[in-house]
């Protein structure tokens, strides 16, 4: 190698590290996390942010809820019903035990949200009454079963519905979280089963973005 290619190929590799140190420092500065330690708390992002369907439910205090009002929080949906024997109430209990190891700031950022799969039981009433065993800051949402078919196909969290004749019958749902953005969109999903320990120690960055 010549005098030329070599000092060449010193000054290729010093830009190189200044480039690499300054795309390091603008992510950090935005607060972006690894994607390897984000999928390996089960936190999926989608490559874009996806509209969710313009739709009217109602919320535990039984008051008309557009979905669009799950704007300027981060938003974690979860599927599920008051009368489920197993992965609902373990899935809240989580929730609520998640909540309290993170940091204000993320807290603050946060709406927890459970939308019923059962709406023939679940009334406005008995949402406020269940969720008050976790958290009653925790936010429920029902309504018309068509409706709220159409909201978990829109986020991709479809279930099955139920034959109400049948005496205490159950749903058949998933155990997945819905992630929602500042912007109102779908960000992305947080896989069943949570491990809480690693969402502590990965949500706080993504919940105190604010876009």
């Amino acid at each position: 190698m010549t005098r030329t290619q070599t000092t060449v190929f010193v000054l290729v590799a010093v830009i190189a590290l200044v480039l690499g140190l300054t795309v390091n420092k603008v992510l950090s500065s935005k607060g972006q996390t690894d994607p390897t330690k984000l999928l390996d708390a089960g936190i999926v992002l989608l490559p874009q942010g996806r509209d969710v369907p313009d739709l009217e439910l109602i919320d535990q205090n039984a008051k008309p809820f557009q979905t669009e009002q799950l704007k300027d929080k981060w938003s974690l949906l979860f599927f599920g019903y008051t009368f489920c024997p197993d992965i609902c109430p373990a899935t809240l209990a989580e929730l609520r035990e998640l909540k309290k190891m993170l940091p204000e700031e993320a807290i603050a950022n946060l709406r927890v949200v459970l939308v019923s799969v059962d709406p023939n039981r679940d009334t406005p009433e008995q949402l406020k009454k269940y969720l008050g065993y976790f958290d009653p800051s925790f936010m429920g949402l029902t309504g018309e079963e068509k409706t709220i078919e159409k909201l978990a196909n829109g986020v991709s969290i479809p279930f099955i519905p139920a034959d109400t004749s049948k005496p205490n019958y159950t749903v058949d749902h998933s155990g997945n979280l819905v992630i929602i953005g500042p912007d109102g969109r779908q960000r992305g999903f947080i896989r069943s089963p949570l491990n809480i320990q690693k969402l502590a120690a990965e949500l706080p960055t993504l919940l105190t973005q604010k876009d």
